[in-house]
């Protein structure tokens, strides 16, 4: 049977045009970009619940309120206990129907490997692998405690894992290699240690005691300016050796097992990695669940694919394109900052499921240049939230040939804005841009009744020396020279005039140098498939507060063109 396979894979690898991909990555400026059919594609996504695409009918019902949401792009589990039930015997029905589904929805698909690992265990390998463990290995704590996780130490693990994997990519290659419905593959899921920080079978104990990898000891010495900080200290603590075993490299510490496991894990995803690129080479990820809430290694799931520990993945995963965040808790823009990395394009494949989520894309594409974001158990999506989705996904959907233009240029901005970070000023090109939350105007009640203030966020872009587009929601932007005396913000009354009683003297007022910044006009527009702007309404008088700002509503999602003059 093994040779049979083998010889049925090399066939199918002989007649497989692998240049003829229809998703890649590129570089442009200091930002990377998905390309699908050749033109730059903003991941507008939602990631399924685990469970949620395991039968037809599921699949049906959820991907046709997904289109209705506006989503591009739907993060669908592929699970190896449903696609290999008997060893050897494979059923890709869920897969077709994915694919057949998508299609008929005009979604993209980005498909999870449910293999080896997902959350760190190994809960979705099929029962006639859970059961041979003496075959298929378990990780040990220090106890001696056999764990529901595949040990990364063993090669039956990993040829089970590949077998099933490669099956399974050479199926999506025929069905789908001439359509490109599946743009990219997450390879396992949140893998990582628990209980312990790292593996402690006789295996992995024999490999802890040897010495490091040559390729990493030379990844370290060739990049030791441009390690992470965390690396970096880890290893200069220890005399920067070149040579040694995991202690003499890094200490003897709960961080230095983790290290260890994380070359391990990355070791064993390189080889899935490579088997799919002789197949399908479409963009490879790995997520990671985050070292959150002050938990340490093997509290939350040691070694996974996390932003600490990207020297490790980089080194030993080459041939995975990036580490991914799920984020679940709070501290999004710190997150998000943390996976930005120069050799690591951000991209958001999990996030709490929010009305707030459609907010952040502005800010992420815009400030970080991200491939996109993801929203987890998207099918469940109630109204509120379906609604903001449906209207910030369909604006950015419009808005991505612009932004595709500009990201990885200095033109092009992000900001995100609630009720403790309200504004931010940008400096460009002479022009300071005073960026605030909506709510920081008079007008609404919301903004003083108690109400908690919904994320505002937006996408600013440079397009020429005195025109701006402004898009999202729930922001205010004001103009002015940089060498502009700067307002002090004097309290508004709810018309828009000083209170009464406020002081406002200008006896003590300078003589007035230089010259000013005024709105030209505010336009609302539609902007088509190659990136032209159209008018639909022009804002002026109480919309543009008679010319001292541009906004957008913390209950819409616009698109604004703003055009500056000077005078003095």
């Amino acid at each position: 049977m093994k040779t049979i396979f083998g010889v049925l894979c090399a066939l199918l690898l002989m007649t497989t045009d692998i240049k003829a991909q229809k998703s890649e990555l590129r570089r442009q400026g200091t930002a990377t970009q998905l390309y699908v059919d050749n033109r730059p594609m903003i991941i507008l996504g939602g990631e399924l619940g685990n469970s949620s695409a395991s039968c037809d009918a599921d699949i049906e019902r959820h991907f046709a309120k997904l289109h209705r949401m506006n989503l591009n792009t739907v993060l669908v589990p592929a699970y190896w206990d449903l696609l290999e039930p008997e060893e050897g015997q494979f059923d890709f029905s869920l897969t077709d129907k994915v694919i057949e589904q998508a299609r008929k929805e005009d979604l993209k698909v980005v498909f999870l490997w449910f293999g080896a690992w997902k959350n760190s265990m190994s809960c979705y390998a099929p029962e006639w692998f859970k059961r041979d463990y003496k075959k298929y290995p378990r990780a040990y704590t220090r106890s001696g405690k056999p764990l529901e996780i595949a040990s990364a130490f063993s090669d039956q693990v990993f040829q089970a894992d590949n077998k099933a994997f490669t099956r399974w990519l050479l199926h999506i290659k025929a069905m789908d290699g001439d359509t490109g419905t599946v743009v990219m593959i997450q390879v396992e899921n949140e893998i990582g240690m628990l209980e312990d920080a790292r593996d402690y079978s006789a295996v992995a104990n024999k490999a802890f005691k040897a010495d490091v990898p040559k390729a990493f000891t030379d990844y370290l010495t060739k990049n030791k300016k441009k390690l992470h900080p965390f690396l970096a200290d880890k290893w200069q603590k220890q005399g920067n050796k070149s040579q040694g075993t995991w202690t003499d490299l890094f200490g003897n510490d709960i961080f230095t097992d983790e290290i260890f496991m994380a070359w391990h894990y990355a070791s064993y995803v390189e080889r899935m990695a490579q088997s799919a690129r002789r197949i399908l080479n479409v963009p490879l990820y790995v997520n990671a669940a985050m070292n959150s809430r002050g938990r340490q290694p093997g509290e939350y799931p040691s070694a996974g694919p996390l932003a600490h520990l990207i020297d490790v993945w980089r080194c030993a995963a080459p041939s995975i394109d990036l580490l991914a965040p799920d984020l679940y808790d709070n501290g999004f823009k710190d997150w998000v900052k943390q996976y930005d990395l120069w050799n690591n394009p951000l991209f958001i494949p999990e996030i709490r499921l929010t009305a707030n989520d459609a907010a952040r894309a502005f800010y992420v594409v815009g400030h970080h240049n991200a491939i996109g974001i993801s929203p987890f158990s998207i099918e469940n999506a109630n109204e509120a939230e379906a609604s903001r989705i449906r209207a910030g996904y369909a604006t950015l959907r419009k808005l991505t040939p612009i932004v595709a233009r500009h990201q990885g240029t200095d033109h092009i901005w992000g900001v995100l804005f609630d009720q403790e970070n309200k504004e931010e000023t940008i400096l460009t090109n002479g022009l300071r841009l005073s960026c605030s939350h909506f709510f920081t105007l008079p007008w609404d009640p919301r903004a003083t009744d108690g109400s908690t203030w919904p994320e505002a966020g937006a996408t600013i872009i440079h397009l020429t020396k005195d025109e701006f587009v402004i898009a999202g929601t729930g922001v205010v932007v004001s103009f002015q020279s940089d060498t502009e005396q700067q307002n002090k913000n004097k309290p508004l009354g709810e018309d828009g005039f000083a209170q009464a009683g406020g002081n406002n003297s200008n006896a003590n007022a300078t003589t007035w140098k230089g010259k000013r910044i005024g709105l030209a006009y505010v336009d609302e527009v539609d902007v088509d498939a190659q990136g032209q702007m159209t008018r639909i309404r022009r804002l002026n008088g109480d919309e543009d507060h008679q010319g001292r700002h541009a906004r957008i509503g913390v209950d819409d999602f616009k698109i604004l063109h703003v055009k500056l003059y000077e005078y003095e």
